[in-house]
């Protein structure tokens, strides 16, 4: 016999961030991981928009295909990993890799959208050393 999983006590122990948006992009869930993420308390991300940690310049876009996934009911990105820069509390740029899933009601009803997610800032950094190293090296290896 298989026990149920408890949801709560499984998104309060795992390591990545999970948010639960609504139809309209209001935070509905907000986990400790989220919290230690981006800097914000439960209390200050529950009903607030997920402006809170999408760059000013990139809201358009990301409004642009919320709503767009809200009306169709598909989203374009699948089990995609999708990695884009976010924003901290504090403001700091961050960049993190996220998956989403759709949320329906019991009579199918697109509800909302969970997001897991992992802050790769410091491996984003890394890579970009690593490339510039390499492309001082391949330079002076071709002067």
């Amino acid at each position: 016999m298989q026990n149920a999983i408890d949801f709560q006590q499984l998104a309060n122990a795992i390591g990545d961030a999970i948010i639960i948006s609504d139809s309209q992009g209001s935070i509905t869930f907000w986990n400790p991981a989220a919290e230690r993420m981006f800097g914000f308390t439960q209390d200050e991300a529950l009903g607030n928009s997920l402006d809170l940690i999408i760059p000013e310049r990139l809201r358009g876009r990301h409004w642009d295909g919320y709503h767009k996934t809200m009306t169709t009911g598909e989203t374009r990105y699948g089990n995609d990993v999708l990695r884009v820069p976010s924003v901290h509390k504090d403001g700091r740029s961050m960049s993190i890799a996220f998956t989403v899933a759709l949320l329906h009601s019991p009579d199918n009803e697109l509800t909302g959208i969970v997001a897991v997610i992992r802050d790769e800032t410091s491996r984003f950094q890394e890579d970009r050393l690593l490339r510039k190293r390499l492309a001082e090296l391949e330079a002076s290896a071709g002067a």
